[in-house]
């Protein structure tokens, strides 16, 4: 029964994580360090509970965001008969072939495409507060020179009145 595990990091430091997958017997299946995207494909020899472990150790003060695929067994043929069958499929048998082959295209498009949206609300929200942080600043620098302005147009405006016992000519 094979094992496919895909894993990607979408967000944080220099999108990379370490990885690895145990066996119920605790046998190391396999491991990576550092990376930022891999697909590993496996035969499982022993049945259980299998481990993963996603680890962010050298990198402790960015965290990270993992988006984590498994596929466990393969697929067994549409048709029971179909393995043992020497004749020709009749036209529903063969539509329902076709249409099942595209049923598992479409989860492997829309796996993709919510990967893809994930990463892209990540990015947007990131942008979002960045764009906040700017405007409030700008708002305050805006205060500050407005504030400034009314008070050198109001030097230019006011009498300076001369001190007692100063003369004047």
């Amino acid at each position: 029964m094979p094992k496919i595990a895909v894993k990607e990091v979408i967000t944080g430091g220099h999108y990379d994580v370490d990885c690895y997958i145990e066996d119920p017997t605790g046998k190391v299946l396999y491991k990576q360090a550092k990376k930022h995207y891999d697909v590993h494909v496996q035969q499982a020899e022993a049945t259980g509970v299998h481990k993963f472990c996603f680890s962010n150790e050298f990198s402790s003060f960015t965290h990270k965001r993992v988006h984590f695929n498994l596929h466990v067994g393969n697929e067994p043929p549409l048709l029971a008969v179909m393995g043992e069958r020497i004749t020709a499929l009749t036209q529903m048998e063969s539509t329902c072939v076709s249409i099942h082959e595209a049923m598992n295209s479409i989860i492997g498009s829309q796996s993709s495409q919510r990967l893809q949206e994930a990463s892209d609300r990540l990015h947007s929200d990131d942008l979002n507060h960045h764009v906040i942080y700017w405007s409030v600043g700008e708002a305050l620098v805006l205060f500050v020179v407005s504030l400034g302005q009314v008070v050198l147009l109001k030097s230019f405006f006011t009498e300076k009145r001369a001190l007692p016992g100063a003369v004047t000519t």
